[in-house]
């Protein structure tokens, strides 16, 4: 009896700041991967996470938001990742919001309208929208912008819909055999999750108090029998950021640390250590050599 036939392909996930990408794609592999909060441009680099079921494996790639205004360094570079994520893949999720259509969804569109794969717009926070006779002119009109493109309305929150998205992408993943291992849910590396989260931490707690310059480096990361011991330095660009980091008597930084820890405990099946330090660095969010000291390197591939 011959072997099923096997299919694996990538998929982009992108659209303008704040849509929802990243908690799309950690529904659809059921995994907390990529780093959510409110705030828009959390994410910053592409991020992949790895669905394998069967003979399927579907490697989705979750992308900074594309957004206007390049002014910084560290802009320039979240939508130069995002821009490179449509390069040779296999599907691509358009993310778009319920019933509203932004310029920086243009800004998008005009990149996807370019791609020969498929095209998946997915009209998100269904959940949100009370009255659903707004829907209609919104697809319609999303129809008219991109008339190949498939459109499914979700909540990439409450799981509305994502069965039916899932199945549509599966439709367009040719055969080929699988590019990672099954158990493998993405290709970034335990430091870069354990950042990610510290970084997650402190853009939800502080939200519009804290400017975007703010960036987590892992300085140690040491795995012994039953405990991992994680070391992370957060740079900020000025002595008031700093302040309102650690808080009243380190209030601040305490709670960023037991929330971090308890996330990172979780996604490593762990017990963590977890101290953080923070130090000044001005300017880092537009100087290219520090960028690319922090991990920012346009270089890499998925």
């Amino acid at each position: 009896m011959s072997e099923e036939i096997k299919r694996a392909g990538y998929i982009a996930i992108v659209g303008r700041p704040n849509v929802g990408k990243s908690t799309l794609l950690n529904h659809l592999i059921k995994q907390k991967i990529s780093i959510t909060s409110r705030k828009p441009q959390t994410t910053r680099n592409n991020v992949m996470g790895i669905k394998t079921e069967g003979n399927m494996q579907m490697v989705f790639v979750d992308t900074p938001g594309i957004h206007q205004g390049v002014d910084k360094a560290i802009n320039r570079y979240m939508n130069k990742t995002a821009s490179s994520a449509l390069k040779d893949v296999d599907v691509v999720i358009f993310v778009v919001d319920k019933t509203h259509w932004f310029a920086e969804d243009e800004q998008v569109l005009q990149q996807v309208a370019q791609v020969s794969c498929p095209v998946i717009v997915a009209v998100n926070k269904l959940d949100q929208i009370e009255d659903k006779k707004l829907l209609l002119p919104h697809v319609t009109s999303l129809s008219e912008k991109l008339p190949k493109a498939e459109i499914v309305p979700l909540s990439a929150l409450h799981g509305h819909n994502l069965q039916e998205l899932e199945q549509l992408i599966e439709s367009f993943i040719p055969e080929c055999e699988h590019f990672y291992p099954e158990d493998q849910i993405t290709d970034r590396s335990s430091r870069f999750l354990a950042s990610e989260i510290v970084r997650e931490k402190i853009t939800r707690q502080l939200g519009a108090e804290l400017p975007y310059q703010i960036a987590v480096e892992i300085e140690s990361f040491e795995e012994e029998e039953g405990l991992i011991t994680i070391h992370a330095l957060i740079l900020v660009e000025r002595d008031g950021q700093k302040r309102i980091i650690i808080g009243d008597k380190g209030a601040r930084i305490k709670s960023i640390g037991q929330q971090a820890r308890l996330d990172m405990e979780k996604l490593f099946d762990n017990k963590v250590f977890l101290k953080l330090w923070v130090k000044v660095k001005s300017g880092w969010s537009d100087d290219d050599r520090a960028l690319r000291s922090l991990g920012y390197d346009d270089k890499r591939e998925f």
